[in-house]
């Protein structure tokens, strides 16, 4: 497939992540900071951010199969999992989360876990898309390279 052809496709996918409000300006803003010095920037914020999250999940998961709920614990998780979705432009992901903290005020465990339910529904479909990006972007890159 020419480059022309998968910069499109990249181009199309990127604008539906944010239309869809995947993704916001602050993801741009990586972008920008990704030059020809380190070409590879984006993909490894990516990749620490995806690591990041199922890190937190799988202590989240811990923490909500208690009998008894330490709710604190839970706010920290869900603070740093928000704080690291709006550093990468995670838009909805990080929206999600302020909805899970919303249920934590409340020490509401049903309420948690159905924000839980939620925040890793807007992880998942947003890693899938970034998977996809990255897999384009480093075609474009073995293309390019087999040009020079």
């Amino acid at each position: 497939m020419a480059s022309a052809a998968l910069n499109e496709q990249l181009a199309s996918l990127m604008d539906s992540m944010y239309q869809e409000g995947l993704l916001d300006e602050q993801f741009q803003q990586l972008q920008s900071l990704q030059d020809e010095s380190n070409p590879c920037f984006v993909m490894e914020v990516v990749t620490l951010f995806c690591d990041d999250a199922e890190r937190i999940f799988t202590e989240l998961d811990k923490l909500m199969s208690q009998p008894v709920v330490e709710f604190q614990q839970v706010d920290a998780y869900i603070h740093q999992l928000k704080g690291s979705s709006s550093s990468v432009g995670a838009q909805n992901v990080k929206l999600a989360c302020v909805q899970f903290r919303h249920s934590l005020e409340e020490n509401d465990r049903e309420g948690c876990l159905q924000a839980l339910n939620m925040v890793k529904r807007e992880y998942l479909h947003l890693r899938g898309k970034l998977e996809t990006m990255l897999q384009l972007e480093q075609r474009i890159q073995d293309y390019d390279k087999q040009k020079k």
